[in-house]
């Protein structure tokens, strides 16, 4: 198993650079592959600003990346609930921040906009830190 960057993911989802495009598309044919969870983040940043993707673009190819059953994760599930929260209106780092801390009672933040739309996803309740 091989583990990739975001520039490999980037290059076959967007397929701008096409010797890039058919080198990384031959690799996800060719290899198993890890996607580090800082990629996957790093990815949606870069779509998201660089190549102005909608949330459900970005969602969808994000999903169809991650059913190649090549590709392994740390926790697949957990990526699904951040693709939800996602698609559902909660920024996509925020979404992530909050799976990652579903275990605890409280995940705090400055920002208010995060805690309303978070209300009610799980027991880790965000709440703003006054």
């Amino acid at each position: 198993m091989i583990a990739v960057d975001t520039n490999i993911i980037i290059r076959l989802l967007t397929q701008d650079d096409e010797q890039q495009y058919i080198k990384s598309f031959q690799l996800f044919q060719e290899q198993n592959i890890f996607i580090p969870d800082t990629v996957i983040l790093e990815t949606e940043w870069v779509l998201r600003f660089a190549y102005h993707f909608k949330r459900n673009e970005i969602c969808k190819a994000i999903r169809n990346l991650l059913g190649l059953p090549n590709v392994q994760l740390i926790n697949k599930s957990l990526m699904v609930q951040v693709l939800q929260w996602h698609e559902s209106g909660l920024d996509f780092a925020d979404a992530f921040h909050l799976a990652q801390s579903q275990r605890f009672s409280a995940l705090y933040t400055f920002d208010d906009k995060f805690v309303k739309k978070a209300k009610g996803l799980t027991a880790c309740e965000v709440q703003e830190l006054l």
